[in-house]
């Protein structure tokens, strides 16, 4: 009997994964209803809050899936102790495409371009009539959902079959991974274009979907930090999470943090530069009205203080204390897609109780959905090279 199959059954998630779903679930229930209650009792803001929860909660599956084909192609320990978290995470995307459905049934209150009186702009009606309409947004919407889900179920598969097989082979992750960060990168630019950019349709940037590649990777490493936290503390990841996994998943948000700065800079500093009357209306709307705030706040709290936190050795390798950071940069996420997506639809600073219920509604469920796929198998992939070179010292 090999040290895997001796232990499977000892790697199983503890049983607070299992209250962790409950509860989730319970929360999300609770919010998708007073959510609902939202589109007859807020409908002003229910849409644009809608899609807020809906592109962090994609965003944190994606990211999970990235960061999860980046681990299969450079390897190292701080992947390993985090794949099967970053594999649940992937395995949300079936919901996620179940949820944009109110979106897409509900495209004229949310984009200009899709109302008639938008297609009195000729502008606005030569790119209606080539590229954003609902014939276009939804083949490409079922395309997207189709390749991410369709990378993700193979990994996962693969992930799955590992555990059974002794000394299968990765090269087939590798080569998954190496061609499927190439697509995702490229799809989900398209589909930031299409469901977030296209919200001023006249205004366009290059880079706009770096901005959300960045910004999942980060939220992915900070979510894996909030659950090894959590888990960390029983077993059996007590035994094998080390202040050194720790350590190297703070490094990581450390450079997604930079990394994300750097790109809205870059942005920023080209459009400022240019000063072309069709790319200064983005950054206008969301330097006035109360939203120059906004930006200000992410500015400080989610560059300047999580950057000269994070460059302490010492809050990077306890996982108790990096949590709490880890918590608040997720936070800072929901607020920075907050500022991409409201002011297209609010001039001034516009917040309701609507968006605190959809971000919890989905999330709820989102949450639930992966704890359950958490406590369907080992916390490590048990015949993986990596995990047989974390369990053997413990079992000579």
């Amino acid at each position: 009997m090999t040290t895997a199959t001796m232990n499977k059954s000892g790697l199983m998630a503890p049983p607070v994964a299992q209250t962790m779903q409950q509860r989730s679930l319970v929360i999300g229930v609770i919010a998708a209803i007073a959510s609902v209650a939202g589109v007859f009792l807020a409908p002003g803001s229910f849409y644009s809050a809608y899609l807020i929860g809906f592109m962090f909660w994609l965003g944190l599956s994606l990211g999970c899936m990235a960061i999860l084909m980046l681990y299969h192609l450079v390897g190292g320990a701080w992947g390993t102790v985090i794949r099967r978290i970053l594999e649940s995470g992937m395995m949300t995307l079936p919901l996620m495409f179940v949820l944009f459905i109110p979106i897409l049934l509900n495209l004229p209150t949310l984009y200009f371009w899709a109302r008639p009186e938008g297609l009195t702009d000729p502008k606005i009606a030569e790119i209606a009539h080539s590229y954003l309409n609902f014939n276009g947004i939804l083949v490409r919407y079922i395309v997207y959902f189709v390749i991410w889900i369709g990378m993700a179920y193979f990994l996962n598969r693969w992930s799955t079959e590992q555990d059974s097989i002794v000394g299968q082979s990765t090269l087939r992750f590798r080569a998954m991974s190496s061609i499927g960060l190439v697509i995702y990168s490229l799809t989900i630019s398209f589909a930031v274009i299409d469901w977030v950019m296209s919200l001023q349709a006249r205004w366009i940037s290059t880079i706009y979907g770096l901005l959300f590649i960045a910004g999942e990777a980060l939220s992915a490493f900070c979510f894996c930090v909030v659950i090894e936290s959590i888990l960390g503390k029983r077993k059996p990841m007590s035994e094998y999470l080390t202040d050194t996994e720790v350590h190297d998943h703070g490094k990581f948000m450390l450079a997604f943090v930079m990394v994300w700065a750097y790109f809205n800079f870059s942005q920023w500093l080209i459009i400022w530069s240019g000063n072309l009357p069709e790319e200064i209306p983005w950054y206008v709307r969301r330097m006035n009205g109360g939203w120059e705030t906004v930006a200000l706040f992410l500015v400080v709290f989610h560059f300047a203080v999580p950057f000269a936190l994070l460059l302490s050795r010492q809050l990077k390798r306890k996982a108790r204390t990096l949590v709490w950071l880890a918590s608040w940069l997720i936070f800072m996420r929901i607020v920075d897609i907050f500022w991409h997506i409201e002011p297209a639809s609010h001039p001034t600073f516009h917040i309701s109780w609507v968006h605190f219920a959809i971000v919890a509604g989905i999330g709820g469920l989102w949450m639930a959905h992966f704890f359950h796929n958490l406590r369907s198998r080992p916390l490590l992939a048990v015949n993986a090279p990596q995990t047989l070179r974390l369990l053997e010292p413990s079992h000579e």
